[in-house]
């Protein structure tokens, strides 16, 4: 299944109405020593409830007087919404492992999450376990009111079928730069093999922009996210090469502006994608796939290209009348053991420091993965900034409208785009 947050625009709206909340939300709640009974939501894919049925059987069994009841996370138009109205409603379980970091702004002015780092060993947990990049998913006062859990380090995913047919070398794609990557889909495209050479949904929803753009902007600046202090960082000329990029890929039709009604890799539409490993399970042996990691205008060697994380995180909501105990089984569901279980279960990379040595066996063993785990290394998340939806929406219409759809200048929607985020994030 796909790691991408399933939202509507509808959606979107009642994340923003949520997140407009002042106070007041998230119920009452024990204190930070309270300990008990406990419940928690995961996602509703089988290797997830997998992995989240082993790992609470396992802290049950040791722990009669601090027991775990789970279920997977009701269903409703988006994961976010669900969670944002059990916010408001003040019956949130204790631990969400589902939690959008796009999302931790809006739960956070709702008052539903717990600040990590006022546990004592909080910070230290945090930033031991997944090294460097656990600075990104900080709040503006510091703290941690989300665990960096998991990730999904998007890639290009080729069919390796469709370059041979088209005279491309199916081993060594050329791929890197992006003259070299125009070259190749209009080859592919000339060739008739697909009707596209890749095609990214250009639908208008505010996380879209996660798939097409902004894992091309993380590789061309080198781990730039959308927004850094409080400001816009894409008016320069990396965000006018990305955009550029995209805009040719539009502009002579290598890929699509219309909604594709399936799976366009999977179907032979087209003939790459930007995906995740959850991917290498999806497509298994039905594409004959290469992975290469995404392109930078001047090509950047694999080991220092940076890319999107998608990646989902654990919330401890203030709710929960067993913090104490909620903060344990988080400390034990993200353990070097859990998480080996976890990569195992379900092939998504857990956002530890020194992944792949930490798991050489498994790597070894199941190589599809290994430039994945390599990958999860360099990755960038969404801003952890307040108004964060509303700015990933205002970016992907001014997208929509100058790159997708071709109307007005690229160096306008930049700078027209800068102006409104930069408003959003100061607000």
């Amino acid at each position: 299944m796909r790691r991408r947050i399933l939202a509507t625009a509808a959606a979107a709206t009642g994340i923003l109405a949520l997140s407009a909340c002042s106070g007041g939300g998230g119920g009452a709640g024990g204190g930070m020593d309270s300990r008990g009974d406990i419940t928690i939501w995961y996602s509703n894919n089988d290797a997830e409830i997998a992995w989240g049925e082993q790992m609470v059987e396992a802290w049950n069994a040791d722990h009669p007087d601090e027991q775990i009841t789970a279920q997977e996370i009701p269903a409703g138009s988006s994961s976010e919404e669900v969670i944002g109205a059990a916010i408001t409603a003040g019956n949130a379980p204790c631990l969400i492992f589902n939690t959008s970091p796009a999302a931790v702004p809006g739960f956070q002015r709702q008052g539903g999450l717990v600040n990590l780092s006022d546990f004592p060993d909080g910070e230290d947990y945090i930033t031991e376990r997944s090294g460097d990049l656990a600075d990104q998913y900080r709040s503006d006062d510091g703290g941690f009111y989300q665990l960096p859990w998991k990730s999904n380090p998007v890639m290009i995913f080729y069919n390796k079928d469709l370059f041979a047919q088209a005279g491309l070398d199916p081993e060594n794609p050329a791929l890197s730069t992006y003259d070299e990557f125009l070259q190749t889909a209009r080859t592919l495209t000339s060739a008739g093999v697909s009707p596209y050479a890749i095609n990214p949904a250009p639908t208008s929803e505010f996380f879209q922009s996660w798939f097409d753009f902004y894992p091309l902007y993380a590789a061309q600046t080198g781990g730039t996210q959308l927004v850094e202090d409080g400001q816009a960082t894409f008016d320069d000329e990396n965000g006018e090469a990305v955009a550029d990029f995209w805009r040719t890929i539009y502009s002579e039709q290598l890929a699509g502006n219309e909604q594709y009604q399936g799976d366009a890799f999977a179907d032979g539409q087209a003939a790459m994608a930007i995906v995740g490993p959850w991917a290498v399970s999806v497509y298994g042996d039905s594409v004959n796939w290469g992975a290469v990691p995404v392109p930078t205008e001047q090509g950047t060697p694999a080991d220092e290209t940076w890319t999107f994380s998608d990646a989902k995180n654990v919330g401890l909501f203030t709710a929960c009348e067993n913090k104490a105990t909620a903060w344990d089984v988080l400390k034990f569901a993200t353990s070097e053991e859990q998480d080996g279980i976890w990569l195992d279960e379900t092939g998504q990379m857990p956002l530890r420091q020194d992944l792949t040595d930490t798991y050489a066996e498994y790597f070894a063993e199941n190589p599809a993965y290994e430039q994945f785990g390599d990958q999860a290394a360099r990755t960038v998340e969404v801003p952890n900034v307040q108004n964060s939806v509303e700015i990933w929406q205002a970016f992907r219409d001014a997208y929509s409208q100058a790159v997708i759809f071709g109307e007005g200048d690229v160096s306008t929607f930049l700078s027209d785009a800068k102006t409104q985020i930069d408003q959003l994030a100061g607000s």
